[in-house]
C-alpha cells in the first residue's frame, strides 16, 4: 500500500532544544506514584490469573479438538496481551518511570521480567544504550540499518518474492526477541560472540557481571519451574498455558520495536550528524487500534517516550500532546495498519543509503531498489 502525502522527517538540526521540549511538558507528567504504578501491577495479575483459571478450568477440559484449537488460540492472544503489559511495566522499572525509588523499581521489573523469561538487568543495560545511541548508524543497539553494499545475494531474492518475505518475516516476528536475547540476532555488532545471558559479553562492564548471573538465575528458576510443570502436567499443558501467551508477547514485542524505529520516510546519521537529540526523534508513534488501550498507549507517544523515558505511561499520552506543537515536523506519526506497516517495514526498509549532495552526507535513508 503506496503512503499518500507523507513527507520525509526533516533532517536539518531541530531549531529547539531538549529543554525547550521540557518546558512544554506539565510539570505533574513527570511525577511517579507507588500507589498508581501498583494499581496497574494489581489489574493485570487479576486479570493474567483470572484468564489462567478460566482455562485451565473450562477450555483444557473442552473434549472437541476443533473447539479447542479455537479456545487455546483467543486464549494465547489475551493472555499474550496481559502478559504485553506486564513486560511493559518491567520495561517502565528500567527506566526508574514506575516509582521514585531505584530499589523498588528494580525489584518489580526484575520479578515481573524473569516471570516472561527475561533477564531484566542484562536488557536493562543494553536498552539504556538503545536509548542513548538512538538512530545512530553505527551504533544503534538493536535492529540497526545496513547498507546497499552489506546486503547480500541471497537476502536480495528473498525479499523480492512476496512468500520468501512472508516467511522471513514470520521467522522473525515469532522468534526474533528469543534469538537477540541468546545470541545478539539483528543487535549491534561486536567484536565477539555477544548473549544477553552471558555476563562476559563484550555487552556489560566488569561492574555489571553480578547483576547478570543474577539476572541468569531467576531465568534458570523460572525455566526450573515450567520443567517441573512439565513432569506433573504435561508438555501439552505447559504449551498451551505458557508457551502461547509467551509467544504472543514476544511477537507484539518485536512488532513493535521494529515498527517505532523502522520508517522510510525517517532518517539515520552516521557519526558526522549524529547527536541525541535527532537521533531520539528519529522514532515513530503508531496506531495499533485497541492494542493501544492494551499495550497503556505505549505504542501512540514512543517518541515521548524516548525523549523523557522516566514519565510513566499513564502521563504519556498527555506529555506527548504537549510537545506536538514544539517538535512540529519533526514528529512522526504514522497511522497505517499494523499488520501493512509491518508488511511495507520489511519491503520497503531493505538497506539505507545517503541522498545525493554534499548537503546529504551523513543522512541515511531507507530504500529498497537494486
Amino acid at each position: 500500500m503506496a503512503r499518500k502525502n507523507v513527507s520525509r522527517t526533516p533532517h536539518i538540526r531541530p531549531p529547539f532544544t531538549i529543554g525547550d521540549v521540557r518546558k512544554a511538558i506539565p510539570p505533574h507528567c513527570f511525577e511517579r506514584s507507588v500507589l498508581r504504578s501498583f494499581s496497574y501491577v494489581f489489574f493485570d495479575v487479576v486479570m493474567s490469573f483470572s484468564l489462567y483459571c478460566i482455562f485451565t478450568a473450562y477450555i483444557m477440559t473442552e473434549s472437541s479438538r476443533l473447539y479447542f484449537l479455537v479456545y487455546m488460540i483467543v486464549y494465547s492472544l489475551l493472555q499474550g496481551c496481559v502478559f504485553s503489559r506486564i513486560w511493559i511495566i518491567g520495561h517502565e522499572c528500567g527506566h526508574s518511570a514506575f516509582s521514585n525509588y531505584k530499589w523498588l523499581n528494580d525489584t518489580v521489573g526484575f520479578i515481573f521480567h524473569s516471570f516472561l523469561l527475561f533477564p531484566y538487568f542484562s536488557w536493562k543495560y543494553t536498552h539504556h544504550r538503545h536509548h542513548s545511541k538512538t538512530g545512530y548508524l553505527q551504533q544503534e543497539e538493536f535492529n540497526g540499518p545496513i547498507l546497499k553494499s552489506q546486503v547480500s545475494l541471497m537476502f536480495k531474492h528473498l525479499i523480492s518474492n512476496p512468500a520468501a518475505r512472508f516467511l522471513v518475516t514470520s521467522i522473525v516476528v515469532a522468534f526474533g526477541v528469543p534469538l537477540y536475547l541468546l545470541v545478539n540476532f539483528r543487535g549491534r555488532a561486536y567484536n565477539r560472540f555477544a548473549s544477553h545471558f552471558d555476563p562476559f559479553s563484550p555487552m556489560f562492564s566488569h561492574n555489571q557481571r553480578a547483576q547478570i548471573f543474577l539476572s541468569d538465575a531467576a531465568c534458570l528458576a523460572m525455566g526450573y519451574g515450567l520443567y517441573k510443570l512439565v513432569l506433573i502436567k504435561g508438555l501439552a499443558w505447559v504449551a498451551c498455558v505458557y508457551g502461547g501467551p509467551y509467544l504472543v508477547q514476544t511477537s507484539l514485542l518485536i512488532v513493535a520495536a521494529t515498527l517505532h524505529h523502522t520508517h522510510p520516510f525517517v532518517p539515520y546519521y552516521d557519526s558526522k550528524e549524529w547527536n541525541w537529540l535527532r537521533g531520539s526523534l528519529s522514532t515513530v508513534d503508531r496506531d495499533y487500534g485497541i492494542l493501544n488501550t492494551m499495550f497503556y498507549q505505549a505504542t501512540n507517544a514512543h517518541v515521548a517516550h524516548h525523549l523523557f523515558p522516566t514519565i510513566p505511561h499513564y502521563h504519556a499520552q498527555e506529555a506527548t500532546r504537549a510537545i506536538k506543537p514544539i517538535l512540529g515536523e519533526y514528529y512522526r506519526y504514522d497511522d497505517t495498519p499494523m499488520y501493512i506497516s509491518l508488511w511495507s517495514a520489511f519491503k520497503e526498509c531493505v538497506y539505507v543509503e545517503e541522498d545525493e549532495g554534499e548537503q546529504n552526507k551523513g543522512i541515511y535513508w531507507y530504500n529498497n531498489k537494486f
